[in-house]
C-alpha cells in the first residue's frame, strides 16, 4: 500500500460518489448527485480523499465555520474508508492528516455528527478524544416530510 492523503480537486468531485453511498443508502442516486454537486459549491466546504497510489480509498468532507461557543472550525462529513482497507490504521492516519491540515488553516476546533447506530464509529471518535458535547436534531421541511 503506498497510502497518502490530499484535497480533492473540484474537477474530480463525481469521484467520490461510490464511498457517499456506502454512507448513505436511503438518497437516491440522482439526488446525492445533484446534492454533492451543490455542496461543492460552497466557499466553506472541501473533501479530502485518501488514496492508495492513485485509487480513492476513503473520503472526508470539511465544513469550516465560526462558532460562538469554540472560534473557528472544521466539522469532517461523511467520512468512510473502503471496507477492504478498513482495519489497517487509516482511519486513524487520515484524521491526524485532517486535524495538522485544518489547523495550518486556523481551525481551533473540530466538530462531527454521526448516525446514532453506527457504533464502530462512536468507538472511533471517543478514542480519539472526542465528547458528545450536544444532539443534533434534524426536521426535514419538504412536503413527503421523509428524510432522504
Amino acid at each position: 500500500m503506498n497510502i497518502h492523503f490530499q484535497p480533492i480537486d473540484k474537477k474530480d468531485l463525481l469521484s467520490i460518489l461510490p464511498l457517499v453511498q456506502k454512507v448513505n443508502t436511503t438518497t437516491p442516486f440522482d439526488i446525492l448527485k445533484k446534492r454533492v454537486l451543490e455542496m461543492f459549491e460552497y466557499p466553506n466546504y472541501e473533501c479530502v480523499g485518501v488514496f492508495d497510489n492513485q485509487k480513492l480509498i476513503g473520503i472526508s468532507g470539511l465544513w469550516y465555520s465560526v462558532r460562538h461557543y469554540v472560534g473557528k472550525s472544521v466539522e469532517p462529513d461523511h467520512v468512510v474508508i473502503d471496507e477492504e482497507y478498513r482495519g489497517n490504521n487509516i482511519g486513524k492516519q487520515f484524521f491526524n492528516w485532517i486535524y495538522e491540515y485544518t489547523k495550518e488553516k486556523g481551525c481551533e476546533a473540530i466538530e462531527l455528527n454521526t448516525y446514532t447506530g453506527n457504533r464502530k464509529s462512536h468507538k472511533f471518535y471517543y478514542n480519539e478524544g472526542f465528547e458528545i458535547y450536544g444532539f443534533h436534531f434534524v426536521k426535514v421541511m419538504r412536503e413527503d416530510q421523509k428524510f432522504y
